[in-house]
């Protein structure tokens, strides 16, 4: 081994974050028995949507956009079943670790940052009693509503004009004026953490 540089064993020997709850998730095999939805919580109100490129005056974190992505589909399908509801909050979860990353960069990394995520994925969807893959039509489902929360994010918080938007992301989802109003303000990072949380909550239960 080259002095200063570590093995590749090394490497993979630490490829693993502490979490707050004490747990230690391996990223690269990551259990279901080291998840914790405090920590999923906790780390996704602190990761900023949109690289933090968002008007307010706090981030617009990947916890209250999957809030909104939720509200969507609810809006857009009142009798949803409620695991999908719950596939919907956590559909973004491996966020929780390896952070949010535009599309654009996702692309530039082709396979390697994706096959990271469906294995946290599919490790936090086993966690929570949900199958590792979800069946097209729910996938296709949750896409819908991030799409349309995306469509709102854009244009309503990331200076996108409407056409623009449409374009990317599809049409507005036409939410309730005060719905829409309090799902894009920006929360702080504990209002984001208590509500993801306690939705969480009512939905698993």
């Amino acid at each position: 081994m080259t002095a200063g540089k570590p093995a590749i064993n090394d490497v993979k020997s630490r490829a693993w974050q502490r979490m707050l709850s004490g747990r230690r998730l391996d990223l690269l095999d990551p259990s279901p028995l080291d998840i914790e939805i405090a920590d999923i919580a906790h780390g996704l109100a602190r990761v900023a949507r949109w690289n933090g490129q968002t008007t307010g005056a706090h981030i617009f974190s990947v916890a209250q956009h999957t809030l909104l992505v939720e509200t969507v589909m609810r809006h857009e399908t009142p009798r949803v079943d409620q695991r999908v509801r719950l596939a919907a909050l956590l559909h973004d979860a491996p966020e929780y670790v390896i952070g949010d990353m535009i599309s654009p960069f996702k692309a530039v990394l082709e396979g390697h940052y994706k096959a990271v995520e469906k294995r946290l994925l599919g490790a936090i969807h086993i966690r929570f009693g949900l199958p590792p893959e979800l069946a097209d039509e729910i996938i296709q489902t949750i896409k819908a509503a991030d799409r349309g929360a995306a469509y709102l994010e854009a244009t309503r918080l990331a200076g996108f004009s409407e056409s623009e938007a449409r374009r990317l992301f599809g049409r507005d989802p036409g939410l309730p004026e005060a719905t829409e109003r309090d799902y894009l303000t920006p929360w702080t990072a504990a209002k984001a953490e208590k509500r993801f949380l306690e939705r969480f909550n009512a939905v698993f239960s």
